[in-house]
């Protein structure tokens, strides 16, 4: 199945980069399999000129062209008995295989089969940005709604208790630092982690870190939850697949690619991207659908198996990258308590904004005073970030200061954007925690102004 998968994934990439999107379309096997392909070829090539390789990395240059010569006939028949999907009828065979982009480790998945099909209390969890929320779908035909009523349907002697801790305009940072809260704190048996539209290439390496660190901080919470990862796409091929792949592999965890199945269905013309998306970005209730069943065929395959799956879980016991924020956590204003105060013009609401219940906040004008304005935080943390409001209207710059030294300058305007949301940032980092004072001073404008801050992120 993995050489078969190989070749599909192959095939696809090379589609895809003629079409303008080589960037995030090749995932870690891909490049691995291309780049074997062409050292192979260089090899073979240098061989024949000086005849200098020994019988034994002659025999290995011929395993590999075999095992690539291999791989082009598989992916030829697949095209050649390739299935027209539609949408209305169900998954292909090809679409199931192209979603398949790590099997994983199902050690955790198949002892949470058994509970359900013991007609056990099973607890299912979701997380990630506005495609988990449902945005396009709805709360009743989003993928996570749809995959936990299917859950319980198939297995209808159970209880399945569904939480969808989707927030749209949220990546991984983010989601590593309320997960506790918004999620493990629901005591889930099962999560699935979907972040691969809104972590951007724009923060790669502090991207890789958050999605590592979120998948660390799930898996060792008390539940020993099982994960599914789930990978999305914008219509373009934009995607962080390729980055959380590469994490996703060094743990062994089940990867379900949406992006593949979807972008190698519209090459074959059996769809356009219209049909199953009303933006660039979001599937709708056709592509949350198909999201669903892919969740759906996986389970079912593990289901069929789940008697002869036993033995060693995913090794976590090694981080993927420096794994900065596992454990992290959001000093929010239902929690901040005594440990911040504000001063001047800055006031606090505990209105939702941005998914998130409560925020402070500071309006101003050309007028206002703000030699004494700011926000203090007294926390004892070795990573500081902070979540602060974009706004398309009147956002303003604030200066952070960390222990009295300007650490990073703000800036909440969005003029001309999609709307008002809540962004994050990576302030700065320790080499072990510390107590540390963090100060945020709104900076005058020539107009209206407006900055707010949600909430710290520590960690």
């Amino acid at each position: 199945m993995k050489k078969r998968i190989l070749a599909i994934l192959i095939t696809t990439a090379l589609a895809v980069s003629v079409t303008g999107c080589a960037g995030n379309a090749t995932s870690g096997n891909e490049s691995s399999a291309t780049s074997s392909a062409t050292e192979s070829s260089a090899t073979s090539s240098a061989t024949e000129e000086s005849g200098a390789f020994s019988t034994e990395e002659s025999s290995d240059n011929g395993a590999e062209e075999s095992k690539d010569n291999s791989s082009q006939e598989e992916s030829k028949d697949l095209e050649a008995n390739y299935t027209k999907y539609t949408l209305d009828g169900d998954l292909t065979q090809h679409m199931i295989d192209m979603s398949r982009l790590n099997e994983g480790n199902k050690v955790r998945l198949a002892n949470v089969i058994k509970k359900l099909k013991n007609g056990e209390e099973v607890t299912v969890g979701f997380i990630g940005g506005s495609i988990t929320q449902g945005t396009s779908a709805g709360n009743e035909l989003c993928y996570a709604k749809l995959t936990a009523d299917w859950l319980q349907q198939t297995y209808s002697s159970a209880k399945v208790n569904y939480v969808n801790a989707g927030i749209g305009a949220t990546g991984s940072y983010i989601g590593v630092h309320r997960v506790t809260t918004d999620l493990l704190s629901k005591n889930p048996d099962l999560v699935f982690v979907e972040f691969s539209v809104n972590d951007t290439t724009e923060f790669t390496e502090r991207n890789k870190d958050s999605y590592d660190s979120l998948l660390r901080t799930i898996w060792k919470s008390s539940t020993n939850p099982a994960i599914i990862t789930i990978a999305t796409t914008q219509e373009d091929g934009t995607s962080f697949q390729e980055q959380h792949a590469e994490i996703v592999k060094h743990y062994d965890l089940p990867m379900i690619s949406y992006r593949n199945t979807i972008l190698d269905t519209i090459k074959h013309g059996d769809i356009v991207w219209k049909d199953i998306s009303d933006d660039n970005i979001h599937p709708n209730v056709p592509g949350h659908k198909i999201v669903s069943q892919l969740l759906q065929s996986y389970i079912s395959d593990v289901d069929k198996d789940v008697d002869n799956i036993s033995g060693d879980e995913s090794d976590f016991s090694s981080p993927a990258t420096n794994a900065s924020f596992e454990n992290g956590s959001l000093l929010t204003l239902a929690q901040a308590g005594d440990a911040v105060t504000m001063n001047g013009e800055f006031k606090s609401n505990e209105a939702n904004f941005g998914g998130f219940d409560g925020y402070w906040f500071f309006k101003g004008s050309n007028k206002t005073d703000l030699s004494s304005t700011d926000l203090t935080f007294k926390v004892n943390a070795k990573e500081i970030g902070i979540l602060y409001g974009k706004y398309t209207k009147a956002g303003c710059t604030a200066d952070v200061y960390i222990d009295d030294e300007l650490a990073i300058t703000l800036n909440a305007d969005f003029t001309g954007g999609w709307g008002n949301y809540v962004e994050c940032a990576q302030i700065k980092s320790f080499d072990t925690a510390g107590e540390h004072t963090v100060k945020i001073v709104p900076k005058a404008t020539d107009g209206p102004s407006m900055f707010s801050v949600t909430a710290l992120a520590i960690a």
